[in-house]
């Protein structure tokens, strides 16, 4: 046992990997479930113009959009490069444009969103994906 946990080799790859991608993409469909509250979508736009972002009402719908849209692929694991990218961008506005870039303190969450991407777009999302169901005899001749 102590052999194993010493070893770098992967322990359990498939099965962590689909944990935590289920995980990530909960916690974004959990965030960018608020596109569909109306009262919360006015008070971002509110909170957006008093910060002078330009065009406040369509940037909170989209991210709050691209939030949701990114947390629904990855959950699936469906065009999860794709999703990756958009939810990097996401919070990488949110953690620098909207917020100052303080990484290790008020814009950590959104950052580790940024990172937690990065990872799932070079690692790829598994073999329990639909990406895999979908695109895995093409991409093994590669």
């Amino acid at each position: 046992m102590i052999k194993k946990l010493l070893s770098w080799h992967g322990l359990g790859q498939e099965g962590g990997l689909l944990v935590i991608r289920l995980m990530v993409g909960a916690f974004m469909l959990y965030h960018g479930w608020e596109v569909f509250d109306g009262e919360k979508m006015n008070g971002y736009a509110k909170w957006l113009t008093d910060m002078q972002f330009p065009s406040p009402v369509l940037m909170g719908y989209l991210g709050k959009g691209t939030e949701w849209l990114s947390g629904l692929l990855i959950t699936l694991g469906l065009l999860t490069r794709f999703a990756c990218l958009i939810m990097a961008v996401t919070m990488s506005i949110i953690t620098f444009g909207i917020g100052e870039g303080r990484i290790f303190m008020q814009e950590q969450h959104p950052f580790l969103f940024v990172v937690l991407a990065m990872v799932f777009f070079f690692v790829g999302p598994g073999r329990w994906s639909l990406d895999y169901v979908l695109f895995g005899k093409m991409n093994r001749s590669i």
